[in-house]
């Protein structure tokens, strides 16, 4: 891979141990690796002009269904149940691996341009969700995933663990940057304390870095109706199952009613919840309590769901949805913006066991970078860096990025697939799942 240097950076937000702010730097990168960070000496290097511009940690979706971006608005205005009933039914009518793969493809082609370089990106297909996201550029952690019935995808429960059990060298032959191994419960609804039990024993199995994620408590009545068939709340069942326990890193997407014992329980495991505001508010799901979370020692990240729930992958926005939720769940304004950056980089690399690889801009790390334009009147002048990046900036800020080293975005376009093919592609296979949708409504 050829030596690139970003060359007169405005601004450098490193997102280390110190929250480093840097100004008119360079960043050389080489192989993949970040090798210098200040005064880099020129060379024959491929020269990415950073004038005007501000270079950050590529950003972390904790948790979103990247093939679902072909569904996006045909489940409005329902609840979370509502929402399931309707995209259940175009899922199990037209999400075949091919289309998986096609969907997986335009989700990360949309991430990437908006500056989100990974997905914890929980789907069935999984093999075919990762060869698609890979072929946009992506650093796409995904995995099995497991329902106690047949599911969309139509595999019984043993093909799904052998899945799992073949995934790490599948994971190997797709290629793509490195990720971890992922297991993909839906819930404590759709899997039994017994399968759950299982999926964390195999999965401690076949790797010793694991990554366990699963829906948790998105609403009141998930809670509810595993306590009146369970007595328990997923937590407490996940913690039943022994889920909470093993050496896998635990994410939890959603985790909007954990109660008070539950966050302990999570606290004690190491959990990070993936919050998910957009999504959250607009399913009526509920308001996760940013502060008081923090404060009973849960980890956090940010994820944007799957676009059939909210509508999109933008991390920028989840971003400033959590800070505002924040200022009003804790009835406190002083919401500290840094904190809310890291939870969209290195604490969500963290939470997958990544943060020694990526997350932050130091020497030694993989190349995952962004720059934003700063060059424009709404983030003019520059007054509070991180306030500027949670508040004012966007995905449309967004010119360049790199994934292990490799230039996946330039000027705004895409270097790895024909976005105009692609979308012509997704276009009509979004015209199947529409009319899935529509004959389960008059049915």
């Amino acid at each position: 891979m050829s030596r690139v240097v970003l060359r007169n950076l405005a601004l450098v937000v490193t997102v280390d141990p110190d929250d480093t702010v840097l100004h008119d730097v360079s960043i050389a990168v080489e192989d993949g690796v970040i090798t210098e960070i200040g005064a880099v000496a020129a060379g024959d290097d491929h020269v990415v002009d950073g004038r005007g511009r501000l270079a950050l940690p590529g950003l972390v979706n904790l948790h979103t269904h990247l093939p679902m971006t072909l569904l996006r608005g045909i489940a409005e205005g329902v609840d979370l149940q509502g929402f399931l009933t309707r995209v259940w039914a175009a899922e199990g009518a037209v999400m075949d691996p091919e289309t998986v793969e096609l969907g997986a493809t335009l989700g990360a082609l949309e991430s990437l341009l908006g500056g989100c370089t990974t997905q914890l990106d929980m789907y069935f297909h999984h093999e075919a969700a990762h060869r698609g996201a890979v072929a946009a550029g992506s650093r796409h952690v995904g995995g099995p995933t497991f329902f106690d019935g047949p599911g969309p995808d139509g595999l019984e429960w043993e093909e799904r663990i052998a899945g799992l059990r073949a995934w790490p060298e599948a994971l190997r032959a797709t290629g793509g940057p490195e990720v971890p191994v992922a297991a993909m419960p839906h819930s404590t609804y759709t899997c039994s304390v017994e399968h759950l039990a299982e999926v964390a024993t195999v999965l401690g199995e076949v790797t010793s870095r694991g990554v366990l994620h699963t829906h948790v408590s998105e609403n009141a009545a998930e809670n509810a109706d595993t306590q009146a068939r369970f007595g328990a709340t997923p937590t407490k069942l996940l913690d039943r199952a022994g889920a909470l326990t093993g050496p896998a890193r635990v994410v939890f997407g959603h985790g909007v009613h954990l109660t008070g014992s539950d966050r302990a329980t999570a606290a004690a495991a190491g959990v990070t919840v993936a919050h998910c505001p957009g999504s959250n508010l607009k399913l009526a799901s509920g308001a996760l309590d940013w502060q008081r979370w923090r404060a009973d020692g849960i980890h956090l990240g940010i994820g944007t769901d799957g676009c059939a729930s909210s509508n999109d992958l933008d991390v920028w926005q989840a971003m400033r949805q959590a800070a505002h939720l924040a200022a009003l769940t804790s009835g406190d304004p002083a919401v500290d913006a840094t904190q809310i950056l890291r939870a969209a980089t290195i604490d969500g690399a963290r939470a997958v066991g990544m943060d020694d690889l990526v997350g932050s801009i130091e020497v030694g790390k993989r190349a995952d970078l962004v720059l934003v334009d700063l060059e424009q009147p709404h983030l003019t002048p520059v007054h509070d860096v991180p306030a500027l990046l949670v508040h004012a900036a966007g995905r449309g800020d967004v010119t360049d990025v790199l994934v292990d080293g490799r230039i996946v975005v330039s000027e705004r376009r895409s270097t790895q697939v024909d976005a105009r093919d692609l979308l012509e592609r997704s276009r009509a296979r979004a015209r199947d799942a529409a009319a899935a949708v529509l004959a389960v409504q008059e049915a």
